[in-house]
């Protein structure tokens, strides 16, 4: 498996820049003929699922005390997280794209990767009654635990579905806003995931993506580690090679902002992904070398 993840991000780099010169990737082939997407998948799925349950790991997240506060340190208001139910709250982002998109009310928005669904109650009380949020999530586990949570707290404009951010189950030209946050790193064909992006998004349409990136290449060892995989790090790609995989969908006047380092690993974590990625690294090395946070915007 170690070898697979290293494949997949060769190919990623590979096709961010054949797509940026007219090419389209392959839709069912994510890389070298041994790259196992569904194991990929499978790897993710089942760590997130154990961060549904309350198990811990953390994934691209935090393992700190207080999710709230991790919460607020990201760019969320006090304000913004009362509207948020706190069981929603998994401290698993890396930005607030709620507040790039500015959502107005009777918007269709789609959260890619919805989870608990933190950032789509956020969503849900900016577009109203009249507008509707649809959150999609692989993991069965998260998803049952967003609808637990939409029932819980009376939240009747938000839909979450099982699905593949690859392949969205979501119909062509339907929702006005696409937002994600921290999740699209965890895919292992980001080339199919912007154009599926832009399949869905009505003319005219944008989105409104926190992520990660990196700001120089990441060593063998990390590549090569699934656990990093896992916690968001090695399935990260280069700014620049981001900027190409957006705009080789199709979207326009692609914007990437970087909002500062990545807090996607914390030195003193005790989360068991985090510490197995920081065990890779040389001891002149620190993920701040390597990682940032990034805004991604761009129209249809």
């Amino acid at each position: 498996m170690d070898k697979t993840i290293c494949d997949c991000l060769g190919f990623m780099k590979e096709w961010a820049e054949k797509c940026c010169k007219g090419e389209k990737p392959p839709p069912n082939k994510i890389g070298s003929e041994k790259m196992d997407k569904k194991e990929t998948q499978k790897i993710v799925r089942e760590a997130y699922g154990k961060i549904a349950q309350g198990q811990k790991n953390c994934g691209c997240g935090t393992c700190g005390p207080d999710a709230k506060e991790f919460a607020k340190s990201i760019g969320y208001s006090e304000e913004e997280l009362k509207v948020i139910p706190e069981e929603a709250n998994l401290a698993l982002s890396c930005g607030n794209p709620t507040a790039l998109a500015n959502l107005k009310e009777g918007e269709i928005v789609l959260d890619l990767g919805s989870g608990a669904g933190f950032d789509c109650f956020l969503a849900a009380s900016r577009v109203g009654q009249k507008g509707k949020v649809i959150g999609v999530d692989m993991t069965p586990e998260m998803i049952e635990k967003a609808r637990d949570n939409a029932k819980k707290n009376g939240v009747e404009n938000v839909e979450f579905r099982l699905g593949e951010i690859e392949n969205l189950p979501v119909a062509d030209d339907s929702v006005d806003v696409v937002m994600s946050n921290c999740v699209i790193n965890l895919s292992a064909d980001k080339p199919r995931v912007f154009h599926e992006v832009y399949r869905v998004l009505k003319p005219g349409g944008r989105i409104a993506i926190s992520d990660i990136a990196l700001l120089k290449q990441l060593s063998k060892k990390i590549q090569e580690s699934v656990k990093a995989y896992v916690g968001c790090v090695g399935g990260t790609i280069l700014i620049d090679d981001y900027r190409k995989v957006v705009c080789a969908s199709g979207l326009k006047d692609v914007k990437v902002t970087v909002k500062g380092s990545s807090s996607c690993i914390d030195p003193d974590t005790k989360d068991p992904i985090g510490s197995a990625i920081l065990n890779v690294l040389e001891e002149s090395e620190s993920l701040q070398d390597y990682v940032v946070n990034i805004y991604v915007e761009g129209y249809k």
